[in-house]
């Protein structure tokens, strides 16, 4: 009876050692991503001002727990890659003909953020404000200005003051301001593209339901709206990484759906 062929033995470690090889690389993009807490500011070269709209995001000061993510401050998570990519879907579906060559980022009480119309803030829990920065907020809003909130939430292992420390920043900006939760049925959801429920808006990595709310001028919903805000949620984490396929295409797509419909609805209010 013929034998069996002979099996080199040594290729039976192969398995393991790839999958440890694997482990340790994917390890190492973890760490890459969320074990630096070095605190590096990224480098801002914002644009000239030239009437073109430009996507402006606010920067501000935070403690040093606030730098958990690739060594970067809450600030500019995403930045500048998340309001790129949406630009370049404003440039495709709409006549708003952004930049594309950048973006800006302010201070809240840099003068030149009153130049752009529409400002974006992410991780506003982890939020330091001074009463300077306060008093040029508030001038922001009441002069016309519109600001979306995203990318926070209440976090037990990451930290940060969550929606506590959020609304306390916002009480000292609008003091008396309450804010609104907004419905599926509201006219921002269907400024441009039909968001009729809001059930389909996707979790990143987040636990349990995104909540949107909204403050209004003189807590008036019928008046213009000043700030919206997407709680327990990060929408713009699916701009930054949609061409990288981490998440399915039509999750992305929602997740553009609302920032083209906050920046269509900020402008034409």
């Amino acid at each position: 009876m013929p034998r069996p062929p002979h099996r080199p033995t040594h290729r039976r470690g192969r398995l393991p050692v790839l999958l440890a090889a694997g482990f340790f690389a994917a390890a190492g993009t973890v760490l890459a991503q969320w074990g630096d807490f070095g605190g590096r500011e990224p480098e801002v070269h914002n644009l000239r001002y030239d009437g073109r709209f430009t996507f402006a995001r606010v920067r501000f000061a935070n403690p040093p727990a606030g730098y958990y993510y690739r060594g970067r401050p809450a600030w500019a998570h995403g930045y500048p890659e998340a309001e790129t990519n949406l630009m370049k879907i404003m440039e495709e579906i709409s006549v708003l003909k952004p930049h594309l060559d950048g973006t800006n980022a302010f201070a809240l009480d840099d003068p030149e953020l009153c130049k752009y119309p529409v400002a974006f803030m992410t991780e506003g829990g982890w939020w330091t404000l001074t009463d300077k920065e306060a008093a040029a907020f508030r001038a922001y809003l009441l002069k016309g200005g519109f600001v979306i909130f995203d990318d926070f939430r209440d976090d037990q292992y990451r930290g940060g003051g969550g929606w506590d420390n959020f609304e306390a920043n916002m009480s000292r900006v609008l003091p008396g301001a309450r804010f609104v939760d907004l419905e599926a049925s509201h006219p921002i959801f269907h400024s441009f593209f039909q968001i009729d429920s809001l059930d389909i808006v996707p979790q990143f990595y987040d636990r349990g339901q995104p909540v949107f709310k909204a403050l209004f001028e003189d807590n008036d919903p019928h008046k213009r709206m000043l700030v919206v805000v997407n709680f327990n949620t990060d929408i713009s984490n699916f701009w930054e990484f949609a061409a990288l396929g981490f998440r399915p295409v039509a999750e992305s797509n929602e997740a553009y759906k609302l920032g083209v419909n906050y920046l269509i609805y900020s402008m034409a209010h």
